[in-house]
C-alpha cells in the first residue's frame, strides 16, 4: 500500500547547461517553457522566456559566443528566481541607454518585468539574476498539487528517471491515476460519472472550493 502525503508544493529546482549560441537559446527557451508548466506555473512562461533570451543573448554578445553558460530556475510558493551563470565577471551596465544606443535595452526588459534583479560574483564568473512574483491564485496552486501528486505516483507505475516534462510520462501517469481514481469510486459503491460530472461543472465555473 502507497501512502500520499500531499502538502504545499514543495520548492523545486532546474539547472540547465547550455552553449551561448542562438540554436541553444531556442532550445533553452523550450526547456523553460516546460519546466514551467510541469511546475504549474504557465503565466509565467512568456515572461521567463522573454528574460531568458535577453540575458543569454547578453552572454553571446559580450563574454562571446560558444560560451559555457548555465541557467538555474528556482521556484517556491511565492517567487520563481532566474540565475544565468557565466565565466566573465564584467558585470553588465546601461540600464538607460540613450535614444541613439542599441544595447542595453535587454536589461530594461529585465528590470520591468522583474519584482528585483541583481549581480553576483561567482567563484568563476558572475551570475545575473531576477526574481518574478507569483500573485496567489488557486488554479495554480491546484496545477502545482496535482503536479505532486503525479510525480510521487509515477514512481509507483514505471521508472522513477522519467521526468513528467516528457509529455508521453505525464500522460501515462495523469491516465493511471485517473484509473485508479475510477476503481477507488467503484469499490466504494460511489458514481465515477456523477464525480466526474461534478468535477467538470466546477472546473468550468472556475470554481475553487476549499480543500
Amino acid at each position: 500500500m502507497y501512502r500520499y502525503a500531499v502538502t504545499e508544493p514543495r520548492p523545486r529546482r532546474c539547472v540547465l547547461p547550455f552553449t551561448a549560441e542562438a540554436p541553444q537559446v531556442a532550445d533553452l527557451r523550450r526547456a523553460v517553457s516546460a519546466e514551467l508548466a510541469a511546475w504549474g506555473m504557465p503565466t509565467l512562461v512568456d515572461e521567463a522566456q522573454l528574460i531568458v533570451t535577453e540575458l543569454a543573448s547578453n552572454v553571446i554578445k559580450h563574454v562571446g559566443q560558444g560560451t559555457a553558460a548555465t541557467l538555474v530556475l528556482d521556484a517556491d510558493a511565492d517567487q520563481l528566481r532566474m540565475e544565468l551563470h557565466d565565466n566573465s565577471h564584467k558585470e553588465p551596465q546601461n540600464l538607460h541607454p540613450a535614444s541613439e544606443e542599441e544595447s542595453g535595452r535587454g536589461l530594461q526588459l529585465v528590470a520591468g518585468f522583474s519584482a528585483a534583479w541583481g549581480t553576483t560574483r561567482t567563484a568563476v564568473g558572475k551570475a545575473v539574476w531576477c526574481e518574478l512574483p507569483l500573485a496567489p491564485d488557486e488554479s495554480r496552486r491546484r496545477i502545482q498539487r496535482a503536479t505532486t501528486v503525479m510525480e510521487a505516483y509515477g514512481h509507483t507505475i514505471g521508472d522513477s528517471a522519467a521526468r513528467l516534462t516528457h509529455r508521453p510520462v505525464l500522460e501515462e501517469s495523469a491516465t493511471s491515476l485517473v484509473l485508479d481514481l475510477l476503481h477507488w469510486l467503484s469499490a466504494h459503491r460511489l458514481d465515477p460519472d456523477d464525480i466526474l460530472d461534478r468535477a467538470q461543472t466546477r472546473f468550468e465555473a472556475g470554481e475553487t472550493p476549499a480543500v
